[in-house]
């Protein structure tokens, strides 16, 4: 089609001047009727499916990218999902929105290519962090039951913190929120994030709480939640994270690797601290508990009490002591008494034995007039006559005093030897 054909001849031969609207017309017309039916290849942007059943997207290559629509009657005959990221053929026709001035491409047939390069590069990379245990389930911290201070790594414009910050209010005011700001989409957004989460690892005021995340968008924009350098810096925190990135369907390499995932950040916010009322209501319910627990005990040990009050030792607490007291002056009478049995009883028995002793004693011999006779030399006793010999000296006991005297002459039964006419007597 010739430039010349935009341009309206009057009938005065001059130029005539389109309106918007008959400008915008034409081109719909010259788009539609060149490109009725074509057939585009890209990667899927952007995507969404309202409730109307309608699907919204961008396809796009290295260099340019274009709006797509597919109406309900021809996305509710395809077989399989449409996401972000995956390579697809399309064939359909050009089509002018005229309230915006923008074209887009009607699908009526699409087809999978293959998956995207975006999409390509997560799965590749989620396979070797995977491998290296980054994602394991052991490795999850629990979040501490009340912080006292929480940073949050995100965009300070963005509708995440503010969503935070008023679901917080709401639920509890005993926290002190630190915002750390970074940008959150675009070249090098990443690594201001891992920046950030290292920074508050450095705080020298400790933060009980680290919350990464941002609102919702596509692939494209949480690509930076992907990036390798932000899922090591979260691994590496010392302190426990939270994944706070707005995009319920998909899951970022960053939710695998927090410590909690939440859906988005006024989800943090819930996860992160407890609600006041229901804490109010909680320690109420303890408190009530803890006094009917307090009173039972009471009421047991008072009655523990007036059980022992009324035992019979507290009522008469020395009647013990009188019994005790008359059982030991029992014992001491009765050992008396056995103790004077038991002298009595001893006592004649050594009577008998000194009557015995006595008897056999040689002094009671001696008294009878008995006497014993022993050789002085040898002190041998003298049982025979025959046993001294003359001029032997004698020593004889008799039951008073001893006699010293000399054989004059040994009297045997047979015979008398030859003896003096008298002994000496001492």
């Amino acid at each position: 089609m010739a430039s010349d054909d935009l341009y309206s001849t009057g009938d005065d031969g001059g130029t005539r001047v389109l309106s918007v609207s008959e400008l915008t017309g034409q081109i719909k017309g010259a788009l539609e009727g060149q490109f009725a039916s074509v057939w585009v290849s890209g990667e899927v942007s952007n995507f969404s499916r309202p409730q109307s059943g309608h699907c919204y997207l961008t396809l796009k290559d290295e260099t340019a990218q274009i709006r797509a629509v597919m109406w309900r009657t021809v996305a509710s005959r395809v077989r399989f999902d449409l996401d972000d990221g995956l390579e697809v053929i399309c064939q359909g026709y050009l089509d002018l929105y005229a309230p915006r001035g923008s074209y887009q491409l009607v699908i009526q047939k699409i087809e999978p290519k293959g998956l995207g390069a975006l999409e390509l590069a997560l799965r590749r990379l989620r396979e070797k962090l995977t491998a290296e245990g980054l994602f394991a389930p052991e490795r999850k911290r629990p979040l501490p039951r009340f912080p006292r201070r929480i940073a949050f790594v995100t965009s300070p414009t963005g509708a995440a913190i503010r969503d935070f910050l008023e679901v917080l209010r709401r639920r509890w005011r005993g926290a002190h929120v630190l915002v750390v700001p970074v940008r959150v989409q675009g070249d090098g957004a990443g690594a201001e994030i891992a920046a950030g989460i290292e920074l508050v690892n450095r705080l020298a005021q400790p933060v009980d709480v680290l919350v990464v995340g941002r609102g919702g968008g596509s692939l494209e924009d949480l690509w930076a939640f992907n990036e390798e350098v932000v899922v090591r810096a979260i691994h590496a925190s010392r302190i426990p994270v939270v994944s706070a990135v707005g995009h319920e369907i998909d899951i970022t390499l960053s939710d695998l690797v927090a410590d909690l995932r939440a859906l988005t950040p006024s989800e943090a916010a819930e996860r992160v601290v407890p609600l006041a009322d229901e804490l109010l209501v909680y320690l109420d319910r303890q408190r009530q508990r803890l006094n009917m627990a307090l009173a039972g005990r009471a009421a047991a040990s008072r009655a523990r009490l007036d059980n022992l009050a009324s035992c019979r030792v507290f009522r008469r607490p020395l009647e013990r002591v009188h019994l005790l007291q008359r059982g030991l002056d029992e014992l001491a009478a009765r050992s008396s008494r056995a103790i004077d049995r038991r002298l009595e009883v001893a006592r004649g028995a050594v009577d008998a034995r000194a009557g015995q002793l006595a008897s056999l004693s040689p002094l009671g011999v001696l008294g009878r007039g008995y006497s014993l006779t022993s050789r002085l030399a040898d002190g041998r006793l003298l049982r025979s006559a025959s046993e001294a010999a003359v001029g032997d000296i004698l020593r004889t006991r008799l039951a008073e005093g001893e006699v010293t005297s000399r054989v004059e002459s040994v009297n045997f039964a047979a015979g008398t030897v030859d003896a003096s006419p008298r002994a000496d007597v001492e």
